[in-house]
């Protein structure tokens, strides 16, 4: 039997409890690594991307993600992008990360942008 990580564990657990509170919304998903930070707007219902922003566009502001200046500059440009395709508000996805600097970065700035959850 193949050992989970808890890193994958607690991303399966974090992705059923927003399964059940239902898929009317679309969700905010977050991905980090030590180097970049990326954040999307999924349709569950259509399986599609609706806005996206990372460290790694042109548009982007900074060179690396791996500051939480970088994450809110994220924040604010999926917020942005969110706007413009009609969303206004979402689930936020943690993913198996941790709602913690970085992460939270995010969440606040795109908060502020506009977009509620």
């Amino acid at each position: 039997m193949a050992k989970i990580s808890q890193f994958k564990r607690r991303q399966q657990r974090v992705r059923s409890k927003l399964r059940k509170r239902g898929l009317s919304k679309p969700r905010l998903s977050i991905h980090r690594t030590s180097r970049h930070i990326y954040a999307q707007v999924i349709d569950d219902a259509e399986g599609k991307t609706v806005a996206a922003a990372s460290t790694i566009d042109k548009a982007s502001k900074v060179k690396t993600g791996a500051d939480s200046k970088a994450a809110a500059d994220v924040g604010k440009r999926v917020a942005e992008a969110a706007k413009k395709a009609g969303v206004k508000e979402v689930i936020f996805d943690r993913g198996g990360f941790l709602y913690h600097g970085r992460v939270k970065a995010l969440a606040d700035a795109a908060r502020e942008g506009g977009l509620e959850f």
